[in-house]
């Protein structure tokens, strides 16, 4: 896309929207036709709702009843299953940790991981202010009745739009009343139970509480989670006005081990590489939000919101000083005690056999927002406008500590009592930003529909930071940015649309980002934060064309997309071993095709979808990867991402009370981080490149479900995961496995150094559950 897209799309769309107020037409369907109107909104709050066949883009919804059938572990799982282009990195190892990829952009609550969705629960946003992490395990999937994702880069979802937008509306008592609960208890000591209940009067008053509790004894070592939380919503739909007040409390414990090499991995997918990783969340958030309705065509919405976030983690690792001790001294030591290679290595062999071989690092998040925004909808008949004003405040407080420990014979850290916890990094600061947004979605003729939208974004981010030179100095950063977007929708007949659009949206750099920033001072992410060196706010441009087809009972959607992102950024080589920083980038791209169908028989519903992805960088750069400098150059595939990706979903009602259910996935290779070029370390002065094919073979995996109806109420379900046990990865990365055969590298008792290895992230083995629903 060219880089005057901004400047020429505004005065286009003004021209057009001149256009609608002579073209206007009467509706789109002719008098007697029957057509089922779905709709979606086109920005985070409720305001005018349009009908999704006039949007110049494919979005996908579910609600609450697809999410009960589907009978996914959770909320990623479910979207990981049935949504196309949607995927899952097991980083972590936990159920509610994951990575969910779309399109290549990620939603992680993995700190310091480079985001691109935006997501929303209620119109409120909730990717956090201290880079922009999503905490799946604080989201109230009980109380979840849509989910709603948007694809591209679209400016009316605000910052971090980059790739696409998850906007998840809860139930209430009017629209959902009666009694819901259920139970299950499956493989790995996995329990988990949702309670729901929804009462209304005559008077249109109403409320709803949900929630959900969850205990797992995980499928891996040293990893067992658990979490609750509660919603409540109480509200009053009396003639043209509407409120509702909500509550939102969540806590959660989880254990979430990360990648293992592959020596370890053939020996034993479930252990762990070091432990304890553990990862402690706290969420209390209240909303209140309003509507008013101004005869049969105005409609005005708000909400105010206040969150309270807290994360507390804990993580063994390895020593840094004895990780240098073994990089430096590998080649061993002489009879004398003396360094074999002193240019190398300045340390004897006592010295460093006293050095501790692990450390507890424990770091701690204490985050406070709040926001409020105004849509205004109006339907002028050729017009459908919304248009907006949103602003979000933030204060964020971070602290890290380490303290030296020992490894266990299970490498497990334990911390050296001797020695007290050593104060790493911290910063302080606070955020603001401000939106403006309109958007007008205009019929042009009968069946051809042309929407426009620009967003005014504009963020300070200040910030002060403390770090191992001191208290740094107060430092101020501002961003700004218009960004449009311009799509158009044809009817061709009375099934088929053409689409095409073109979008643009922004990414504001975040703390922790700005923090680490200096190619002077590298710092180990995320322990030492440093002064703040200016990065650019990454800006991805969208153009995606394609076509839908809907006939009764049937459906299919076929897109093509091309995103670019300018000054992206990444964590960057210094030089220096283990030790980096943010920066931009110039370039990165993705690109692709998604195409889905979905159609129903007689007693058998089938839904299928393909992903083809093209994610790679379009500018030479050097990035850190923790264990290596990768050169990448355009066309360089990015890592930890699947070119193909296929899935499928078959449900056969036997009987009214008895149905069958399957859904399978089959995921192509993906590159693993820090093999990017191909080589598995870097290249020195002279020697021959060491080449490695270090991907992460694809796989496929089939899920069995069986649901039988007991009287009315009563249901009971079943479900058989990855049910041939298929050994697979969903990540890989390079680095340096200080555990080679099993035992810790001690070049004090014989030479010997720490080996580069992939590293990958194992899938969970065959897993079994079944439980019971009732509903009234």
């Amino acid at each position: 896309m060219r880089p005057r897209l901004r400047q020429a799309a505004l005065p286009a769309a003004v021209a057009i929207a001149l256009l609608c107020l002579q073209q206007a037409r009467a509706q789109e369907y002719p008098a007697g036709s029957v057509a089922v109107v779905e709709i979606v909104g086109v920005a985070p709050l409720d305001g005018l709702g349009i009908d999704r066949r006039l949007l110049p883009y494919p979005v996908q919804q579910a609600g609450a009843e697809a999410i009960r059938k589907a009978q996914a572990e959770n909320l990623a799982d479910f979207m990981a299953r049935n949504l196309n282009g949607v995927n899952v990195n097991e980083t972590s190892g936990s159920l509610f940790q994951n990575d969910i990829t779309f399109r290549g952009f990620r939603a992680s609550p993995v700190l310091g991981s480079a985001q691109g969705i935006s997501v929303y629960l209620d119109g409120v946003r909730v990717n956090e202010p201290f880079g922009d992490v999503v905490n799946w395990d604080m989201l109230p999937e009980a109380a979840v009745g849509k989910v709603l994702l948007v694809p591209g880069s679209n400016p009316m979802y605000g910052l971090n739009t980059l790739g696409g937008a998850l906007a998840l509306s809860t139930k209430d008592g009017l629209a959902d009343p009666g009694l819901e609960f259920g139970l299950s208890a499956g493989s790995g000591a996995r329990r988990r139970a949702d309670l729901s209940y929804g009462v209304r009067d005559a008077d249109r008053r109403h409320a709803f509480v949900a929630a959900t509790l969850f205990d797992d004894g995980g499928w891996r070592d040293h990893s067992r989670g658990r979490l609750a939380n509660l919603f409540l919503k109480v509200g009053q739909s009396s003639g043209a006005t509407d409120w509702h007040v909500s509550l939102l409390g969540g806590r959660s414990a989880l254990r979430g081990n990360g990648v293992l090499p592959d020596g370890l991995y053939r020996q034993a997918r479930r252990a762990v590489y070091t432990h304890p990783d553990t990862t402690d969340n706290r969420l209390l958030q209240g909303g209140l939000g309003a509507s008013h309705r101004f005869g049969a065509r105005r409609t005005l919405t708000g909400t105010l919101y206040a969150r309270n976030s807290r994360r507390d983690g804990v993580n063994g690792d390895i020593g840094e000083d004895y990780a240098d001790y073994v990089e430096d001294c590998g080649d061993g030591f002489l009879g004398d005690g003396g360094a074999l290679d002193p240019a190398e290595c300045r340390l004897t062999r006592a010295e460093g056999a006293a050095l501790h071989t692990a450390q507890l690092n424990t770091s701690s998040t204490r985050q406070s927002g709040q926001g409020a925004s105004v849509n205004l909808g109006v339907d002028a008949g050729a017009h459908r406008i919304n248009a907006g004003i949103t602003f979000d405040r933030n204060s964020i407080g971070f602290a890290q500590f380490e303290r030296p420990g020992s490894l266990t014979a299970q490498r497990g850290v334990l911390a050296d009592p001797a020695h007290e916890p050593q104060a790493g990094s911290s910063v302080t600061g606070r955020s603001r930003a401000w939106g403006l947004y309109a958007s007008d979605t205009c019929t042009l003729a009968r069946g051809t529909h042309l929407s426009a939208a620009a967003r005014f974004n504009h963020a300070v981010v200040v910030n002060t930071l403390s770090n191992a030179w001191g208290p740094q100095p107060r430092e101020a950063f501002s961003y700004t940015r218009l960004n449009p977007a311009l799509g158009l929708a044809h009817a061709v007949g009375g099934a088929l649309t053409l689409l095409a659009n073109v979008a643009q949206s922004n990414r504001v750099p975040t703390v922790i980002e700005l923090g680490c920033a200096d190619p002077a001072q590298p710092c180990r992410l995320p322990v030492a934060l440093q002064a703040d060196p200016y990065l650019k706010q990454v800006l991805t441009r969208t153009v995606e064309a394609g076509a839908r087809w809907q006939a009764r009972g049937a459906g299919a959607a076929l897109s093509v997309y091309r995103s670019v992102n300018r000054d992206d950024i990444l964590f960057m080589s210094s030089g220096t071993t283990r030790a980096g920083y943010f920066a931009n980038v110039g370039r990165t791209r993705h690109q692709g095709v998604d195409f889905s169908a979905n159609g129903q028989s007689g007693r058998l519903a089938a839904r299928v979808s393909y992903n083809y992805l093209d994610a790679v960088f379009a500018s030479e750069a050097t990035i850190f990867t923790g264990a290596r400098r990768v050169e990448v150059g355009p066309g360089t595939r990015i890592a930890g991402l699947p070119r193909h990706t296929a899935k499928i979903g078959l449900d056969f009602a036997l009987n009214p009370q008895l149905t069958l259910g399957a859904d399978a996935q089959a995921v192509s290779s993906m590159v693993s981080q820090g093999n990017e070029d191909g080589l598995r370390e870097d290249l020195e002065d002279g020697e021959a490149a060491r080449v490695a094919d270090w991907r992460v073979h694809g796989y496929a995996l089939l899920n069995l479900r069986a649901g039988v109806k007991v009287g009315a109420n009563w249901e009971f379900f079943a479900r058989l995961n990855n049910v041939f046990d298929r050994r697979y990865a969903t990540f890989g990365t390079v680095a340096s496995d200080l555990f080679p055969n099993g035992r810790l590298v001690r070049p004090h008792l014989a030479p010997e150094q720490a080996q580069h290895a992939r590293f990958v992230a194992p899938g969970a083995p065959r897993s079994f559950a079944a439980g019971l629903r009732y509903r009234y």
